[in-house]
């Protein structure tokens, strides 16, 4: 047999496996990985989901918690896992953009992963203290352009999205903030509550209750749509920095080499427990927006964001403590 009818009939073969593990599939529990603690917004998403899952395919979907490394120690399990459908990963934000924050990661998210279907998207509030002087974005822009001091703002610590999602209003509005970095995202809103430092740019899951009992004053929302959860949050484009639009999201992926038919049917399969009005209420409450995607539109959607981050990244210097 020469070598060209081998490499066929090994691609045959391939082919007629990956089939196999499809038609087959789920013979088993399945398994969410979620690179965070267990009680955070993304354990809580996947439950959600893994719930509806669990409930359409007739098998468990049980959601296991690897923190650590900003969500690294999870993605790289799960690119280490086999390809068959039975390990996947949500993922966040925080997968696209640590690839620029952590230059040896163990994993490669593009190579590695394979994206299945977005869940969610979730937008960040520019927010103020409403003992501030800052009542709009125009306002924040105005002290910023104008003052000799530049205008504080609270974060999460180096690389959290709270830095990263002002790094990207920083440069897109024109203007600079002095960051003000905590070690951790509880002391650095507590600090803003208490008008210490005026200012923060956070996920709307944990500025919308503050917003709602009167603690915090929201400017604008991030996305370039109005959220659904907080419909009268203005948009930072409709607020006059034109263009910009960023969100947080929780998505599903599995292994790179996990059979297409396989991938396709979870993408249809998540498309469907997200449009369940139980699940879109639970996600709403949560402060993320239903989205359910194909692979392809989500894929997309992805290797956006890490080119966007990286460039957020690169250009305000961005190192981790």
């Amino acid at each position: 047999m020469n070598s060209r009818r081998k490499i066929l009939l090994l691609a045959s073969l391939s082919l007629a496996c990956a089939s196999a593990i499809a038609q087959s599939w789920p013979a088993q529990t399945i398994k969410i990985i979620v690179g965070f603690p267990a009680g955070g917004a993304s354990d809580v998403a996947a439950r959600i989901i893994g719930q509806k899952l669990a409930e359409r395919l007739g098998q468990a979907v049980v959601v296991e918690n690897k923190p650590g490394a900003a969500g690294n120690v999870g993605a790289e399990a799960v690119s280490k896992a086999a390809p068959d459908g039975y390990t996947l990963l949500l993922g966040t934000i925080s997968l696209s953009v640590n690839p620029s924050l952590y230059p040896k990661l163990a994993y490669d998210p593009v190579k590695d992963l394979v994206a299945i279907s977005m869940i969610s998207s979730t937008p960040f509030v520019l927010a103020s203290n409403p003992k501030s002087p800052y009542v709009s974005v125009a306002s924040l822009l105005q002290a910023a352009r104008s003052s000799r001091n530049l205008v504080d703002y609270a974060t999460a610590g180096n690389g959290s999205g709270s830095h990263l999602f002002m790094e990207l209003f920083s440069s897109t509005a024109g203007v600079k903030f002095n960051h003000i970095p905590y070690k951790g995202a509880a002391p650095a809103m507590n600090d803003v509550l208490g008008n210490q430092v005026p200012v923060t740019f956070d996920n709307i899951i944990t500025t919308l209750p503050l917003v709602q009992s009167g603690k915090l004053r929201a400017l604008a929302v991030s996305t370039a749509q109005r959220s659904k959860v907080a419909p009268d949050i203005p948009t930072l484009a409709e607020s006059g920095v034109a263009g910009f639009d960023a969100t947080a999201w929780f998505g599903l992926f599995a292994p790179a080499g996990t059979p297409r038919d396989l991938v396709q049917r979870l993408s249809r399969e998540v498309a469907e427990a997200v449009k369940d009005p139980g699940v879109s209420e639970k996600l709403l409450k949560l402060g993320a927006e239903p989205v359910g995607d194909s692979p392809e539109s989500f894929d997309k959607f992805f290797r956006a964001e890490l080119a966007k981050w990286a460039k957020v990244v690169r250009q305000a210097g961005i190192r981790l403590d």
